[in-house]
């Protein structure tokens, strides 16, 4: 199961970083980008146990040739990918009336867009040799729907259709599609809630408690697993209850 090679993206911090930590750990190579450095990307890199096995790139995906260049450096590298994760992408919230054309165009982009590209460059590698694992981290939001989150949840909306017309796509090619759709975490994304709301949140998940990234790590890593080479198109919720 170890050495598979491994695209996460925008694994720089909060979840993304959790992914890359987890199949880091699990001795793949991994290779993931952002827009910028951050610690957890400069500790990977200078770490012994790590640096041979994980590859950064700065690039902001919404711009399609660095997309291209990010898959290509891979591809260079370590000559194929088995392992997709498409996990970057960016928030805005406001009530739709007032929202900025700006924001609305950010999201996109970078929610869908990107994720579409990635997808498409590295699908064609999976093809090749008729082989591959392809996850799309969704969202709640997307299933649920929240006030003041209507773009962001439409993008995350988005894949989940994507993951199965494309599961249906690529199945008889031993390619597996699939989406996990966290709840609320503890990572960053949930840094602008006050104490309140974390409670309130907290109160209504029958599991008692946020998610962490190794929560979904975990979920992420059997839909990945030589064990899985029938679960395709699904949506798998990992949100301890909250949307049961």
């Amino acid at each position: 199961m170890a050495d598979r090679i491994v695209i996460i993206t925008g694994g720089s911090k909060g979840l993304g970083a959790g992914l890359v930590r987890s199949y880091l750990e699990s001795g793949d190579r991994v290779a993931t980008c952002a827009r910028s450095t951050t610690p957890e990307v400069e500790a990977w890199s200078s770490d012994p146990a790590s640096a041979d096995r994980f590859l950064f790139v700065e690039a902001d995906l919404a711009v399609r040739d660095e997309a291209a260049a990010f898959v290509q450096a891979v591809v260079t590298k370590w000559g194929g990918v088995d392992i997709l994760v498409n996990n970057a992408g960016v928030a805005r919230d406001g009530i739709l009336a007032v929202f900025a054309d700006e924001d609305v165009d950010t999201v996109v982009d970078l929610n869908m867009k990107a994720t579409f590209q990635v997808t498409k460059l590295v699908s064609r590698r999976m093809l090749s040799k008729g082989a591959g694992k392809i996850i799309n981290i969704s969202s709640i939001v997307g299933l649920s729907g929240y006030r003041g989150l209507s773009v962001y949840a439409a993008t995350k909306g988005a894949l989940d259709a994507f993951t199965r017309s494309l599961a249906r796509e690529l199945g008889s090619r031993g390619i597996t599609v699939n989406s996990v759709a966290p709840g609320y975490l503890r990572t960053e994304m949930s840094h602008g809630l006050d104490e309140g709301q974390m409670q309130q949140i907290i109160r209504r998940t029958p599991a008692g408690r946020l998610g962490e990234p190794g929560d979904v790590a975990r979920a992420v890593q059997f839909l990945t697993s030589d064990d899985n080479d029938f679960i395709t198109g699904q949506v798998l919720v990992v949100d301890g209850g909250l949307t049961s």
